[in-house]
């Protein structure tokens, strides 16, 4: 590190200059644009790169977030209120995403259309059973938030038997979850082509589920972070962030099981 960057650090510290944003953001617009290609042409290969170049790097824009509050210490309190603020403003959004799906819903199933017969949900639709899969998966997430939990507080207390052991349950569950979600896909009655029901069902469930398996990679980067000695009982702003994600998936699948689901056969 030169002197003149020595003389510019200071608490509210500003990351380095990195070229990962602008590389991240132009792989998401190619991103966008192959899953067009895949929806009109049914051609993956486009999305299938662009996939794995958003990956590869945004692991290595991880990999200096990293380095900087781990190695280098520029974390400080300060910082780190800010990036859990930023985590905040985040996780916010992503409640606006899942809450525009949900105004989709109710809009279509307390005032059906009239093309798909008036009545919610639209004839000849073979709805899940609620109380198999869907209410298996409830219990498998809610118990895997609880052992994100479990985890949170054996860090705390520097229980790294409990922490490892929580890490594996919490991310076990996890697997679990997008397992049965993959099957219920597989054994579905109904596709995503099946009017707004279908389209209704599959975007909303299937957003979940890959924020999901977000979440699952989030925590077992955790894991191996924790693994590696990176956590301590004062500092492990990582986790935290994946923890609140965690809660936030399982928020959302509550709501989403209740209302989508159970309710779905009644609106």
């Amino acid at each position: 590190m030169s002197r003149r960057n020595v003389f510019n650090r200071h608490f509210f510290h500003i990351v380095d200059t990195s070229p990962w944003p602008l590389v991240a953001s132009i792989g998401a617009l190619f991103l966008t644009l192959a899953g067009l290609v895949w929806f009109h042409l049914r051609q993956g290969m486009p999305l299938l790169l662009s996939a794995i170049f958003i990956t590869y790097v945004s692991s290595l824009w991880f990999r200096d977030v990293v380095r900087e509050g781990t190695y280098e210490g520029h974390h400080t309190k300060k910082v780190q209120t800010s990036l859990r603020l930023g985590m905040i403003l985040f996780i916010v959004s992503e409640v606006m995403f899942f809450f525009s799906f949900f105004w989709t819903f109710f809009h279509s199933s307390l005032a059906p259309a009239i093309q798909i017969g008036s009545v919610w949900p639209p004839l000849e639709i073979s709805v899940l059973k609620t109380f198999k899969v869907p209410a298996l998966n409830t219990l498998i997430l809610l118990t895997s938030g609880a052992a994100a939990t479990w985890v949170h507080h054996a860090i705390i207390d520097q229980n790294r038997i409990e922490v490892l052991t929580g890490f594996f349950a919490t991310l076990f569950l996890a697997v679990l979850f997008t397992a049965f979600q993959f099957d219920e896909y597989l054994n579905s009655k109904f596709y995503m082509i099946d009017g707004i029901y279908g389209s209704i069902f599959f975007m909303i469930t299937g957003f979940h589920g890959f924020h999901v398996i977000i979440g699952s990679i989030f925590l077992a980067v955790c894991w191996f972070r924790y693994y590696d000695y990176q956590f301590t009982a004062k500092h492990h702003l990582g986790f935290q962030s994946a923890a609140w994600y965690w809660h936030f998936v399982d928020v959302v699948w509550i709501f989403l099981f209740f209302f989508t689901i159970f309710l779905g056969k009644f609106l």
